[in-house]
């Protein structure tokens, strides 16, 4: 398999950390790659919230059901949609941005894991509410972000009888 081709694989959800600080610089490189994302008529509807506090990142932890890993992570991004900018495209636009945040933290030698947030109406409210997210944004989800204390093994999903060819039949 191609090296570049690799490092994609070798991207993993990591819910482990060492608690150590993330460096503005990797926020800041993240925030970069998530704003190169490609967007519907190239509107760019995100936003982005970087939490670095440890007292903010224990009160995310404590509404999400599926964030204890905030409490030994270093950073996370909220990745928000503008519905004002562009209403119809807001998910998918966030969802490449975030993709992107994700293998930029595994080029970083990061560890970082997708938190749902977007469809879940009752986890948007009360994590909108603690980050102070006006109602005309969307949030799609949270990305933890830190210093791995876990490295999961590189692994290739690909499956063939997943792939049509030309056509569906």
């Amino acid at each position: 398999m191609d090296e570049r081709i690799q490092t994609i694989c070798a991207r993993r959800s990591v819910r482990d950390y060492t608690g150590a600080a993330v460096s503005e610089q990797d926020i800041r490189a993240l925030l970069e790659a998530g704003m190169a994302a490609p967007s519907a008529r190239n509107l760019q509807p995100w936003r982005f919230i970087a939490v670095t506090g440890r007292q903010e990142l224990d009160r995310l932890a404590a509404i999400h059901p599926y964030a204890q890993m905030l409490k030994s992570a270093g950073a996370c991004i909220a990745v928000c949609g503008d519905r004002e900018v562009n209403d119809a495209f807001w998910v998918q636009d966030c969802s490449a941005a975030t993709e992107n945040i994700l293998v930029a933290a595994a080029l970083l030698k990061l560890g970082a894991c997708w938190l749902g947030v977007h469809p879940r109406a009752e986890r948007e409210k009360s994590l909108k509410e603690q980050l102070g997210v006006p109602d005309r944004f969307g949030l799609l989800c949270l990305v933890a972000v830190g210093v791995p204390a876990e490295t999961p093994e590189p692994r290739t999903q690909y499956d063939e009888s997943k792939v049509r060819r030309e056509r569906w039949t």
